[in-house]
């Protein structure tokens, strides 16, 4: 899967949180400070290049819809994290949180919990 950078990242959550939408209502649903809407426009148009969003017409308007759920994206930008820099291991990945204090004990006894009733 391709990668997002960070602007895009920040028009897919948008539309993760909205399912979908017109261009001022993304506009208006975006962080501080606004961009303005071509800025909007033109990362939506790079986005549908990506295939990462689909445009429905209404009439003379668009509306952008996500092809690629959030789920789908942060597991790849996961996995791709954890082959770069983690030797594609994610208990060096699990470690490595521990080591900087970003994992705690009782996280950890939490995750173990999650997988053993799976």
């Amino acid at each position: 899967m391709k990668t997002l950078t960070k602007a895009e990242e920040q028009v897919m959550i948008v539309l993760w949180k909205m399912g979908g939408g017109l261009l001022m209502e993304i506009v208006k649903q975006m962080p501080e400070p606004i961009p303005h809407k071509n800025t909007v426009a033109t990362i939506l148009k790079i986005l549908v290049e990506k295939e990462f969003v689909a445009i429905e017409n209404i009439g003379r308007i668009h509306k952008y819809l996500p092809l690629v759920s959030k789920e789908m994206y942060s597991k790849s930008t996961l996995t791709n994290v954890a082959k770069g820099y983690f030797d594609g291991s994610f208990s060096n990945v699990v470690s490595f949180l521990v080591d900087e204090k970003k994992l705690s004990v009782q996280d950890l006894e939490l995750l173990l919990k999650q997988l053993k009733k799976k």
